[in-house]
């Protein structure tokens, strides 16, 4: 059944640009639902025999052998504290969800997979503020009138590997000492990324304001120009997400270049999505770069040569 459920993958991917998200359905005990993007899922099957190695941190079940490669497998509800967790039957029923996002392959461990929805972005909605509980969420929606919670895969993983946010760049990457300040939008769903991206600023000397999903970014960038400054002027570039809710990054991208005051920013995807992205999206949105994440010094790579158009030009 899990396998089906994913053998039209390919034929979701015509959702990317129409503000549209599809979320793979799963539970990790009890009654509650969760989901992740369907692009990011590679597969689904049967939990495989798990085999250890040293090291790995205990919220790790251990690492399966999925097709020839030594994946590790997260069990996605002790890592996150799901309180009904316990209740899932240890009776081999349990699937493990094979993703693949920030360029490598990752596997979850959870007790059922139900079904692939799609949802409208602007039916996808912030995570409400719970502190340390709500840390891991990155959005929720509804479908049939249960509440789904979109879990923030990136977030989860880097807590428990400790993953490092202030990668070092090469101190040859940076601006010019008489460059004129500069400031960047950048707009993600993801604590992680977010955190992420503004090291590689901060670290450049580029200011930086940060925004969770692309309405909020849209509606930001219209009050710039409502103010009578040209937000392209403002900002030496927008760097976006794709997956986010209320608005995507495609949909962002084409607002965008729709609007006569907001047309001549420049725009770069940056993207988790490496596996399925596709590179006409790019061209046909009107977005100017994509990056695939995360690569800190690729990343500063593309920001800096932005960085030094707009210089040049001042």
């Amino acid at each position: 059944m899990a396998h089906n459920l994913l053998n039209r993958i390919d034929q979701r991917t015509r959702l990317a640009g129409h503000n549209r998200l599809a979320l793979l359905l799963f539970r990790l005990g009890g009654r509650q639902l969760f989901g992740v993007n369907v692009f990011k899922v590679q597969e689904v099957l049967r939990r495989p025999p798990l085999f250890q190695l040293p090291g790995l941190p205990s919220q790790f079940a251990g690492v399966a052998d999925v097709r020839g490669r030594s994946v590790p497998v997260l069990d996605l509800g002790l890592a996150i504290g799901h309180p009904e967790r316990d209740t899932a039957a240890d009776d081999g029923t349990h699937y493990l969800v094979v993703t693949e996002f920030n360029r490598s392959v990752q596997g979850f461990l959870v007790s059922g997979v139900e079904r692939i929805v799609n949802i409208a972005v602007e039916d996808i909605h912030p995570p409400p503020d719970l502190g340390t509980q709500g840390s891991y969420l990155t959005a929720v929606t509804r479908f049939q009138d249960a509440l789904i919670q979109v879990i923030d895969v990136e977030s989860v993983l880097a807590d428990i590997t400790q993953a490092r946010m202030d990668a070092t760049l090469d101190p040859a990457l940076a601006l010019p000492a008489d460059a004129p300040p500069l400031q960047v939008l950048v707009v993600d769903d993801s604590r992680v990324a977010r955190q992420q991206i503004r090291s590689v600023l901060d670290q450049l000397g580029v200011g930086v304001t940060l925004l969770s999903d692309g309405r909020q970014a849209l509606d930001h960038l219209l009050q710039v120009h409502a103010g009578g400054e040209n937000p392209a002027e403002r900002y030496a570039m927008v760097i976006s997400d794709i997956e986010m809710p209320a608005m995507d990054g495609y949909t962002l991208t084409t607002e965008i270049r729709r609007h006569p005051g907001l047309a001549g920013l420049y725009v770069l995807l940056h993207t988790s999505l490496s596996g399925v992205f596709n590179n006409a999206m790019v061209e046909r949105v009107g977005a100017n770069a994509f990056v695939a994440k995360y690569s800190p010094h690729e990343l500063a790579e593309h920001v800096l040569a932005r960085l030094h158009e707009v210089a040049r030009a001042a």
